[in-house]
This record gives structure tokens, sequence and C-alpha cells, in this order.
């Protein structure tokens, strides 16, 4: 009955999320749902113990493993308190299902300004002041926060502070909360919708203009020996996975759900496919599974009817194709 956390080990398949209105139970069931739990809220009283008899088949999971969470509070019709604790009560005694409660308490004097920055009124104080429905919603779920497994404070949190805590608190331990994706892709073609950072690898060597290399891709190994060569790659590509190794633990600290990650050159056929795969290997090597995917490799449409033989300026003239669009 404390801010202890309880690992998903100890915290059962049922979690009931309740609390003070306004202390953030919506915030909470929605990074429940985002950790792969089933979330459902508001539950009506009287399906609590439908629930808790057949939590699979009433939620349609037959079969699934996931832990559920749902929540109720004071606005649940024909709320009672104390007949939600005895109700869980009964089936911890009877050893059939792990139930824990989790209780959302915030001050009073926060959650009166936070009702009024978003200009809701109270559930509980709907023709009265505020400070009255807080006052009455704190009697009414007095038994629930007195048998409550987990009690967190949110009075100092903010939503991402809440997220993170409830990650900390609840995570399964079988996941990671950062699906990874790396890609390459061709400017050529414009920039990835969902690119979270885009890394520009243009300055490196381009095989295209080897007329061995320009069929090739960057997964064939000569392009690869190729790219290495230049002077400048091993110093950059370190940098950049440096930094990534950096700034993906604070990502997942921050609660993000997805991060793509793109390597683009002019075309998407040689220096960024190479790159793509070298980072996806450098990052599984620190521990992450990223997917690595190339978004241009095969769209060679565009190439034959933009980049016309004719129109290509001499192989040895290095300055002088940098000022060209390219197809790698």
């Amino acid at each position: 009955m404390s801010d202890t956390p309880v690992p998903m080990a100890t915290a059962g398949r049922i979690l009931l999320v309740t609390g003070m209105s306004g202390a953030g139970k919506t915030t909470v069931l929605k990074a429940l749902e985002d950790m792969d739990y089933e979330a459902v809220d508001s539950l009506p009283l009287g399906l609590l113990q439908v629930l808790l008899a057949t939590p699979n088949r009433t939620l349609g999971r037959a079969g699934d493993d996931r832990p559920l969470a749902f929540g109720m509070d004071s606005r649940t019709r024909a709320f009672d308190a104390e007949e939600i604790v005895q109700t869980i009560k009964r089936h911890r005694d009877a050893g059939d299902l792990e139930v824990r409660v989790l209780f959302l308490d915030c001050a009073g004097d926060e959650l009166i300004r936070r009702f009024s920055e978003t200009r809701r009124r109270h559930p509980l104080a709907l023709d009265r002041a505020a400070a009255d429905g807080i006052a009455h919603e704190r009697e009414l779920l007095a038994p629930l926060r007195r048998w409550a497994d987990v009690i967190v404070d949110t009075t100092d949190y903010s939503t991402n502070d809440l997220r993170r805590v409830i990650r900390e608190r609840f995570g399964r331990g079988d996941q990671d909360h950062l699906t990874l994706s790396v890609t390459s892709f061709g400017f050529a073609r414009g920039i990835p919708r969902d690119a979270d950072l885009v890394f520009d690898l243009r300055f490196l060597s381009n095989p295209h203009w080897r007329p061995e290399l320009r069929a090739m891709t960057g997964l064939d190994a000569a392009v690869g020996d190729y790219i290495r060569e230049d002077a400048d790659y091993g110093a950059a590509f370190d940098k950049i996975a440096d930094l990534l190794e950096t700034l993906l633990p604070r990502y997942r600290h921050e609660g993000k759900a997805y991060l793509t990650v793109a390597f683009g050159c002019t075309g998407g056929k040689h220096r960024s496919v190479f790159v793509a795969e070298e980072m996806g290997k450098r990052l599984r090597s620190a521990g992450y599974s990223p997917s690595v995917t190339h978004r241009d490799l095969k769209g060679q449409g565009v190439d034959a009817e933009e980049f016309r033989p004719e129109a290509l300026p001499d192989v040895g003239a290095p300055d002088a194709a940098e000022t060209w669009m390219d197809p790698a």
C-alpha cells in the first residue's frame, strides 16, 4: 500500500485502476494499453463479477495471456467502493485469480487547478464548487485507497512523468517498449514521412560513378568495400552510432513507442542501403532489435526516366558529379 514497485512477475493478471477524478486514470490506461495490456475504461460495476469470473472470455480474448487492466471510479454507475473491495477479496481468498489495485491520488489544490484549466466540472460537483466534489469523492473512495496495493500520487507529475512511472512499475519484462526501425531512402523521392531521425550520406564517395559498381546495390560486398575506403566513412559512422546509442535509451525512457532512423543518399540504392545494413548490425550488438528496410532499393523506373546516360558528367570528375542527381 505504497509506492513500492510491483514487478510483472507478482503484479497478477488483472489490474484495477482507480482513484480521484482528474488524477490521471485515462493516461494510465493508455500507457498500459501501449504496454500490451487489454485495457477497459469505465467498467460498469455490474460487470465486475463477470469479468473476474471469466476475464478472457468476457473480453473476447480466449487463449490470450495478456494481462487485463480496467478503470473504475466514482463516475461508475452504482459505484460502491466497499463492494468492489469485497468482490476482489473473495477472488483473492479463493486463489483462483490474481487482482491488484492501483490507486491514483492527487492533492486537492492541484485537482482544482486541473479542472479549471480543462474547463471541466467535477463529476460529483456539477452545480457546486469543485472542492466540494473532491472532498465527497475522497470519502467515497476511502475503502479502495486503504486496500490498494500501489498508491501513486500524481500531484507533481506531468503526463510524461506518470506514463514513465507506470512503465517502471507495471512493465512486462519480456517487452522492449521502443519499436526501432532503420530504413534507407533516396532524396530524389523525398524523405520518408515517418522518419524521426534523418542522416544525409551524400558526403560519401558515390559508387554510382564507378561503372563496375553502378548496377550493384549497397547489399553487394564490392559496394560496401568501396564505401569503407572513403576516408570519412569510419569516423562518421562511429559518431552516428554513438549518437543513436545515447539517444535511444532516452527515447525509451520518455515512452516513445516507435522510432524510425532514416539514412538517405541521392537515389537510395548504394550508400544509404549499405549504411542502414551496417547500422542495423551495430544496434543489434548494442542490445536493440531494429528492423532494416530499403524504401527505394527496387524503385528503378524513376531512375531510368530521370537519369539518362548522355546527361551524366565524366566519371573522373567527382566534384561535377555531386552537382547532379543520381540514382545511388
